[in-house]
């Protein structure tokens, strides 16, 4: 069998066209490539089209460094991030302070395991936790002991006393 000189040399152009057309559409897709990559990693014009000439100019060693130089992670990712650190330290700041040593306590606590510091009371009705500043408990409705009753005359606020045990007060309002 011989070989025809212009049979090979036909077949050589063509080796030699398609392997240019893959090299041709390489190089557009790497550009491409880097621009798409860099326009989801940076907000900068200048930056997107200097790593686009970058890599349109060098080709696959103008890739090797635009990989190296290419911020690590896009703005989404990064947009991601920050709403994460900003819900973690919402969690940390919802979380109440101690009055007096200033730590953190659980809304649970009814004193600060750290100083003592009473933290919550607990209403006389219902047994539930209550603010300390609460005058009324939105539990049951029960009033805080010592709150002044506007509706309770005298004999009901002693008959109060009176059933919790205590002796008969005798209050002289004969004056």
């Amino acid at each position: 069998m011989t070989f025809d000189p212009v049979f090979l040399s036909n077949l050589t152009l063509v080796l030699t066209a398609f392997g240019g057309a893959f090299l041709a559409a390489l190089w557009i897709s790497l550009v491409v490539w880097t621009y798409r990559d860099i326009r989801a990693r940076a907000r900068d014009p200048l930056v997107q089209t200097l790593a686009a000439l970058l890599v349109a100019v060098l080709n696959l060693p103008g890739v090797l460094v635009y990989l190296i130089l290419r911020p690590p992670r896009t703005l989404e990712e990064e947009y991601q991030r920050t709403l994460e650190e900003e819900a973690l330290l919402q969690a940390l700041e919802d979380l109440p302070l101690c009055p007096g040593c200033e730590r953190r306590v659980k809304d649970e606590w009814q004193i600060c395991p750290n100083c003592h510091t009473k933290l919550k009371k607990t209403c006389v009705n219902c047994s539930k936790f209550m603010e300390l500043s609460w005058n009324l408990c939105p539990f049951c409705g029960t009033p805080a002991p010592g709150m002044r009753l506007e509706s309770t005359s005298m004999d009901d606020a002693l008959r109060g006393l009176k059933e919790d045990g205590r002796d008969e007060v005798k209050v002289d309002t004969s004056q």
